[in-house]
C-alpha cells in the first residue's frame, strides 16, 4: 500500500493560518508593570532588611541567653551500670545510678526535662525509613513489604510490635528528680503526658481497635531490645500505652543531628514546686538501660525553661545578625561605587 502524502493546497484555497489569537494574552498586550531601579530604591531596600535582619538576630540572641539550663553528663558517672549493658545478655537485669548536683539560684517558670544523646546518628537512610507507617497507624498490614527487615518477624514468625530499627532503639532509661531539703528527700513530680506533637498524638499514631490493648496486640511481640511489650509501656495511665506513648511518639520523630536532646518529662507546677524549682541540692536517679559504649555515645539530663524563641539555641539569632550584616555591608558598597562613579561622570562633563 502506498503512503499517502499531504497534498499542497490548490490554488485560490486559504492557508491555514499559524499565527496565535488576537487576544491580549497571546498578544502579549496584557497589561504589565515594570519596575524602575533606581539607586534610591535599591539602597533603601538593602539598609532596611539590614536593620529589620539585625534588630530581629539580636533580640532572639538576647531572648537565647536568658533561657536557664543545667546539662549534667551522667555517663561516666554511672560506669558501672554502663559495664553492665555492654553485655546483651545482662538485658533483664536492673541497674540504678545516682547523680548529685546543685542549684545555685531558682529556676523560675516551668521547667522542661530532656535527654541528650551524643555520637547517635538517626540520619543514615536506611534508619530513617526502617518503620511501617501503616503499623503505627493501628492498621492491619503486613510488615514483610515494609522497609522494617531485619526488624520484622522473629524466627518463628512472630511479627514485631512497633517494627523498625528506630522503634527497636527506643531510648528506655528512666530518669528521677528528687529535691534534697532539711535531710528529707521530695520527689520532683514530672508529667509525663503532653509533650508530644498534637499532631502526631491525634493524627500520625494510632492503637488497634480492641476493646483493650493486650488484646489489640495478641500475636505480636516487642522488639528485640525492648524490656516491656508496646501496651505496657506505661503501667499507671492506661491512656499512654501502646503507639500513643507520648515517650515513643517523640522517639520516632528521628534528628538531622549526631548530637540531639527530646523532650523527655515536665515539672508540674504543684506545692513546693509551684513556681518552678528552688536553688538547693538535687539527684537524679536513673534506671540504666541504654547502651551507648559500644558506639562511643555520651548521655545528659537537661533542665531548661524556655522563652517566646524557644530553647537556648543562639542559631536563629545569629543567621538573623549574618544576614542583616551582609545586607547592610551590601548597601555600603554600592552606595560607594555611586559616589565613584557619579563624581567620574560629572568630571568628564565638564
Amino acid at each position: 500500500m502506498k503512503n499517502k502524502t499531504s497534498l499542497p493546497p490548490q490554488e485560490g484555497e486559504a492557508r491555514p493560518s499559524r499565527c496565535p489569537d488576537n487576544s491580549a494574552f497571546k498578544q502579549q498586550k496584557l497589561p504589565a508593570w515594570k519596575p524602575q531601579l533606581t539607586i534610591e530604591s535599591v539602597l533603601s531596600s538593602f539598609f532596611l532588611v539590614g536593620g529589620f535582619c539585625l534588630s530581629v538576630g539580636v533580640c532572639l540572641i538576647l531572648s537565647a541567653k536568658s533561657v536557664r539550663e543545667i546539662q549534667i553528663d551522667y555517663s561516666d558517672k554511672c560506669s558501672d551500670c554502663s559495664k553492665l549493658r555492654e553485655s546483651s545478655s545482662n538485658w533483664n537485669k536492673e541497674c540504678h545510678c545516682s547523680v548529685n548536683f546543685m542549684l545555685k539560684e531558682d529556676i523560675l517558670g516551668d521547667v522542661f526535662m530532656y535527654y541528650g544523646l551524643q555520637n547517635f546518628y538517626q540520619n543514615h537512610r536506611r534508619y530513617v525509613i526502617s518503620r511501617s507507617d501503616g503499623q503505627l497507624l493501628g492498621r492491619n498490614v503486613n510488615i514483610q513489604k515494609s522497609y522494617c527487615a531485619p526488624f520484622t518477624t522473629y524466627r518463628n514468625g512472630t511479627p514485631m510490635a512497633p517494627c523498625g530499627a528506630i522503634a527497636n532503639s527506643m531510648f528506655n532509661d528512666t530518669i528521677d528528680l528528687f529535691y534534697n531539703i532539711n535531710s528529707s528527700v521530695i520527689q520532683v513530680p514530672l508529667l509525663k503526658t503532653g509533650n508530644s506533637w498534637w499532631t502526631d498524638k491525634n493524627v500520625k499514631f494510632r492503637n488497634p481497635k480492641s476493646y483493650n490493648l493486650s488484646s489489640a496486640f495478641a500475636g505480636t511481640a516487642r522488639p528485640p531490645y525492648w524490656q516491656k511489650p508496646i501496651y505496657l509501656l506505661d503501667e499507671e495511665d492506661e491512656r499512654n500505652n501502646g503507639y500513643v506513648n507520648d515517650d515513643f511518639i517523640i522517639w520516632m520523630r528521628v534528628s538531622a543531628f549526631a548530637t540531639f536532646r527530646n523532650l523527655y518529662r515536665r515539672v508540674r507546677r504543684i506545692r513546693q514546686f509551684a513556681d518552678g524549682l528552688p536553688a538547693g541540692n538535687y539527684t537524679f536517679r536513673i534506671s540504666y538501660n541504654f547502651p551507648v559504649t559500644k558506639f562511643k555515645g555520651r548521655k545528659h539530663v537537661i533542665l531548661s525553661t524556655v522563652v517566646w524563641s524557644g530553647g537556648s539555641n543562639p542559631f536563629l539569632g545569629i543567621a538573623y545578625v549574618v544576614t542583616g550584616t551582609a545586607a547592610t555591608l551590601t548597601g555600603f558598597v554600592i552606595t560607594a561605587i555611586h559616589l565613584k562613579l557619579r563624581k567620574k561622570k560629572t568630571y568628564f562633563q565638564k
